[in-house]
């Protein structure tokens, strides 16, 4: 299992993906789960998956390798002219992944399934969100749905959806991830630090602030301990519920 979450601010876009997968409870390993394409000046897309660890390093060694190899290059995510085209490459990419493995592994094809977020910005054109799903088709970010997640998402929506404002700077922004990843790694243990977060700033057309939180990151530690206070005592200022007689 994994948590990711990508976000789409006045400002720009924000990224955040954990690290943990596993194959049981004493199997457990780091992966990372963003991947980050770039052309300064033209345009940055970035990449985060869930599901299957085979189908999306998979898909995006193909995605990967069709930004190199001359002969491969069609289609290209660094030659496409919209980030819609990307959107329905990736897509296509994952569908034919998922196909491929279900037709010679095993027959139940939910097996190799994932899903995946992908954002970014080409020059003459906004920043776009995607959210990919295993049959190939997407949906796009806007007015009404500014966020997407996958992977394990139930712990850490419901403050993503009572605290999300999208004038809030970058900074108040990756607090707010902190406290949804935080509630996620404390009900789920299949999901877990280090988490990768990045930012991109509109129309920059370059890769933002990227960085690694740590398990033993002071600043994650002290959002922990402050969410839990938090809740804490605002559960107590809330009035007593009284039995009727």
């Amino acid at each position: 299992m994994t948590y990711c979450v990508g976000m789409s601010l006045n400002k720009g876009l924000v990224f955040m993906s954990d690290t943990r997968t596993n194959a049981g409870i004493d199997n457990i390993s780091v992966f990372k789960k963003m991947v980050t394409w770039e052309t300064p000046g033209e345009r940055v897309i970035t990449l985060m998956t869930a599901g299957n660890l085979a189908t999306t390093q998979a898909t995006v060694s193909i995605l990967e390798e069709r930004t190199k190899a001359p002969e491969d290059r069609e289609p290209s995510i660094m030659e496409a002219p919209s980030m819609f085209q990307i959107a329905r490459i990736a897509g296509r990419v994952l569908r034919e992944v998922i196909q491929t493995n279900s037709r010679s592994g095993e027959e139940a094809s939910s097996t190799f399934n994932a899903t995946m977020i992908l954002g970014g910005q080409i020059k003459g054109s906004a920043p776009r969100l995607f959210l990919i799903y295993p049959e190939g088709n997407f949906i796009e970010a806007g007015t009404d749905t500014p966020f997407f997640q996958i992977g394990e998402t139930k712990y850490g929506k419901p403050i993503l959806v009572r605290a999300y404002d999208p004038d809030m700077a970058f900074e108040d922004a990756i607090k707010l991830l902190m406290v949804s990843f935080d509630s996620t790694v404390k009900a789920n243990l299949s999901v877990g630090l280090p988490l990768d977060v990045q930012v991109y700033d509109t129309d920059s057309f370059k890769i933002g602030t990227s960085q690694r939180i740590e398990a033993d990151d002071a600043y994650f530690a002290s959002i922990s301990n402050g969410w839990g206070e938090a809740l804490k005592n605002a559960f107590n200022s809330l009035p007593d519920f009284e039995f009727d007689d």
